[in-house]
């Protein structure tokens, strides 16, 4: 019989962080309306708590990694479910790619621009991220993946290559056996700690999602808004349509669940990717929430941090609504053949739009660079509203890794669909959690000394627990 230890009574709403993150978002947009150079002027707050978390995620998703190989009985099993994610990955960007270019090519939006290559001059940032994505190629995300020093893929934050480096440590972990069960507690023992700066930095996401807004805002205006706000609102609409009704269909045709209920369950996360432009503050949220839902711990330890870079349906629909709209404002034709040419070079580009800043440009850019018929320099025609929708590029990268972590779980067998459906069911979720057994208890009694002990959440789960909440 499972016990449980008595749960705290949930916090009241205006003490939950998420309450909090929402009123900061809304003073930080009234801040940049009503004062756009005192909006401006709040970028450091955004930045420098975004900085703070993406200092935190290269050790979370290389400890994550480790702890999930580590946990699994047979490595076999560590390759299969790699495969069945990277398979289900690519399938989910195929759809986010050919939904983009049938909506930019029913619309048409920028067949009306008539902008002339040749007098479009990128500066700034946009000269960088050109030059940055011409000098990019497709199997470079190939070579990129080895890192020139084991720190060096920590001090650059390429969360690509910290992944490469935990499989093979995970990997190599598992195979000394008895040799390597130190440093399996040792790494169990650091993740609780890094969960536990995790925790006091989190304190700080109403600060960050007040500052990021308001320099958007203030930055920006609202008038970059309304001159391509039909651009804007096609994406927005493509992406709730691929959320809803793709992402919502295999969720309950496959995983028998239901995508608002998820909705609901995720409100902190959305809030704080919404805050923020980024998915990376909400990934240990996410990997949390996951596993209380009743999916394995290995599992959503190897899915989600790789799903971070490999499954990308919103930069996929961005890269494909982009490159459309630009061939379409630049009077260039493209024939179905070239599209479809365009869309298997963005199948390997959009890999490279995570955790980069002006990721989406780069990948824009290195995609209109190896086609070579679209003018580059047109993606100074949405370089004005690219800060607008980078809030929902994250938000449907956020939802894409959620809903593939619970398809892989499931194809794995190892989700307990029960158990996920009482979850979502049940609004505060406090009750649900104090009755539900631990994830990683599939019924057997593990080991005293085992770190998914009958009865007993996990300490990282337990450091987890706390950061969020």
């Amino acid at each position: 019989m499972t016990h449980t230890a008595p749960q705290p009574a949930p916090k009241p709403w205006y003490r939950q962080l998420y309450v909090h993150v929402l009123i900061a978002i809304v003073v930080g947009v009234l801040l940049g309306w009503w004062r756009p150079e005192l909006g401006e002027a709040m970028q450091p707050i955004g930045t420098t708590f975004i900085a703070a978390m993406k200092m935190l995620i290269g050790p979370i998703v290389f400890l994550t990694i480790i702890g999930g190989i580590a946990n699994v009985a047979d490595l076999k099993k560590v390759g299969i479910t790699g495969l069945k994610a990277l398979t289900y990955f690519q399938l989910g960007t195929i759809a986010a790619l050919v939904i983009g270019l049938v909506a930019i090519n029913v619309t048409r939006l920028g067949a009306g621009v008539h902008a002339r290559p040749e007098s479009l001059h990128a500066n700034g940032d946009a000269q960088q991220y050109i030059a940055d994505g011409a000098g990019q190629h497709w199997w470079e995300l190939f070579t990129h993946l080895v890192p020139e020093s084991f720190f060096g893929a920590f001090v650059d934050g390429d969360i690509l290559q910290i992944i490469f480096l935990a499989v093979l440590f995970g990997i190599a972990v598992k195979a000394v056996g008895p040799v390597g069960e130190p440093i399996i507690a040792g790494v169990n023992r650091l993740t609780e700690v890094v969960f536990k700066v995790l925790g006091f930095v989190m304190k700080a996401a109403p600060l960050g999602a007040f500052g990021a807004m308001a320099y958007a805002v203030g930055a920006f205006g609202v008038s970059t808004l309304s001159s391509l706000g039909t651009l804007i609102a096609l994406f927005y609409g493509t992406s709730l349509f691929f959320v809803v009704v793709v992402l919502g269909g295999v969720l309950a045709g496959y995983v028998r669940l239901n995508v608002f209920r998820l909705f609901r369950y995720f409100k902190e996360e959305f809030l704080l990717v919404l805050g923020t432009s980024t998915a990376e503050p909400a990934l240990p949220g996410l990997m949390r929430k996951l596993t209380a839902l009743g999916a394995d711990r290995a599992t959503v330890g190897l899915v989600v941090p790789t799903g971070y870079s490999f499954n990308l349906d919103g930069a996929a629909i961005y890269l494909s609504l982009a490159a459309l709209y630009i061939a379409q404002a630049t009077d260039t034709p493209l024939s179905l053949g070239q599209q479809l040419g365009l869309l298997a070079v963005m199948l390997l580009t959009s890999k490279g739009a995570a955790g980069v800043a002006g990721g989406g440009f780069i990948a824009l850019t290195a995609t209109l660079s190896t086609i070579g018929t679209v003018p580059a320099a047109g993606i100074m025609l949405i370089f004005g509203i690219d800060k607008f929708m980078s809030e929902c590029r994250a938000l449907v990268n956020f939802y894409g890794n959620a809903v593939a972590t619970l398809v892989i779980a499931k194809w794995d067998g190892a989700l307990d669909v029960e158990r996920a459906r009482a979850v979502l069911a049940d609004p505060t979720g406090a009750a649900t959690l104090a009755a539900a057994p631990d994830p990683a208890d599939h019924g057997d009694p593990a080991p005293a000394d085992s770190p998914t002990t009958t009865g007993k959440t996990a300490p990282a789960e337990n450091a987890v627990d706390q950061v969020i909440r």
